[in-house]
């Protein structure tokens, strides 16, 4: 699910500002917006650490696991369509609230019942998260006109802030065997969040709905010559880094050299260097064209998840996932420019479209490693997924792109 952040993040498809709200309500906003994303971040990337624990409590197989993430994509999915049409009719703190609620719901009742109402559970927190982040993100990009990438960072990083942490904490809590419990807490943040949105004073104001008119999304862009190729990076892209990082935790937990505890830290080092990573792209992409720096992510990212397969320690599993994570960082951001770069005036039309891609790469490439690992019966083979969503990536960069906007 981090894609739902990264889908705002420097979003050229940022529909036109309303008039600027009062500075009093644009602050208050942007706290809660903030206040809103750190629990999310934990709960969006919650799967994958927890994972060896549902494994053993549902007696799952490979594919039976890798399911779960299709499970919370796929509900993420529509929900983010129907973020839309609640924060066009109620506003935007009645969708972030919604969609809290329901993310608290999903998360406390995981570890409540049978397989399948932890499933379901499963579904309802990430149709929560699709319900809330969309509209959080807009809202700050709303009240934040005249800083609308720096303060769609900062938002990006509070959810950062809780994906690192998150693997920390469900280590923490199995330690203790209290895995429930946190889930609980966890929830109850997420309500507390919500009941702040909710009685938030009169006097802090929304910003109008902005509406554009979108019109037909295809409208004759797919016989452009990048159309299949970006397409098809928005869908590999989004499905490697989620079924990386979704699955690290359970192959570190399969190697046998560490126990559980350590294991479901893993993905920590992964959603950490993806976060260091893209601080410091900025300064690559000044000196280096922004072409010649996803090529030599995506090569560095190739290297990593190679890595992971051969290692068989603690130690080589964090530089795998630490060199996987930092390789995929920039190839997003430059993905998305690559869009309106290509596309120009045309690319609004298309983004949702592409972005709803990426969430189907999401869903599908995360069960593809268990359904894959359960068929050859290694989560080595399984992992061979995100390597070669990589490595096509790698080779669909290297088309003669042309130079950028105001370049020679």
């Amino acid at each position: 699910m981090f894609v739902l952040v990264d889908f705002w993040v420097d979003n050229p498809f940022m529909p036109v500002s309303a008039p600027p709200t009062p500075v009093s309500s644009a602050k208050a906003l942007t706290i809660v917006a903030h206040a809103a994303f750190v629990p999310i971040g934990v709960v969006t990337v919650l799967l994958s650490p927890l994972l060896p624990t549902l494994t053993a409590r549902w007696s799952l197989n490979y594919s039976q696991a890798g399911a779960l993430f299709t499970a919370q994509f796929l509900s993420s999915t529509i929900a983010v369509l129907l973020s839309g049409i609640l924060t066009a009719r109620w506003g935007f703190r009645f969708a972030i609230k919604t969609g809290l609620i329901v993310m608290a719901i999903g998360v406390a009742g995981v570890l409540a019942g049978s397989r399948l109402f932890g499933l379901f559970c499963i579904v309802a927190y990430g149709a929560g998260i699709g319900l809330a982040v969309p509209a959080a993100n807009l809202l700050v990009a709303e009240v934040n006109p005249g800083r609308r990438s720096a303060a769609l960072n900062l938002l990006n990083f509070s959810w950062s802030a809780g994906a690192v942490a998150c693997p920390f904490l469900v280590a923490a809590a199995i330690k203790i065997h209290r895995v429930p419990v946190f889930l609980g807490m966890i929830a109850g943040v997420s309500l507390l969040v919500a009941i702040g949105v909710a009685a938030m004073p009169s006097w802090i104001r929304e910003p109008a709905i902005s509406r554009t008119a979108v019109g037909n999304i295809m409208s004759g862009s797919w016989k452009h010559g990048a159309f299949v190729i970006v397409a098809a990076l928005f869908f590999l892209y989004v499905g490697t880094e989620n079924s990386f990082g979704g699955w690290v935790a359970s192959y570190a937990n399969s190697l046998g050299t560490m126990t559980r505890t350590f294991a479901v830290l893993t993905p920590s080092f992964f959603y950490s260097a993806l976060m260091l990573g893209r601080w410091f792209a900025p300064v690559m992409l000044r000196r280096i064209d922004e072409i010649r720096v996803v090529q030599g992510c995506l090569l560095l990212a190739s290297a990593g998840m190679a890595g992971l397969v051969g290692s068989h320690s603690l130690h080589g599993v964090i530089v795998s996932a630490s060199a996987a994570g930092f390789g995929l960082s920039a190839v997003y951001p430059i993905t998305i420019s690559l869009l309106s770069r290509e596309f120009g005036s045309e690319a609004s039309r298309i983004g949702s479209l592409m972005f709803t891609l990426g969430n189907l790469g999401g869903a599908c490439l995360p069960w593809l490693v268990g359904a894959s690992s359960n068929r050859l019966g290694t989560l080595k083979a399984g992992l061979a997924v995100p390597l070669l969503g990589s490595l096509v990536m790698f080779f669909l960069y290297l088309r003669n792109w042309g130079p950028a906007a105001g370049e020679s």
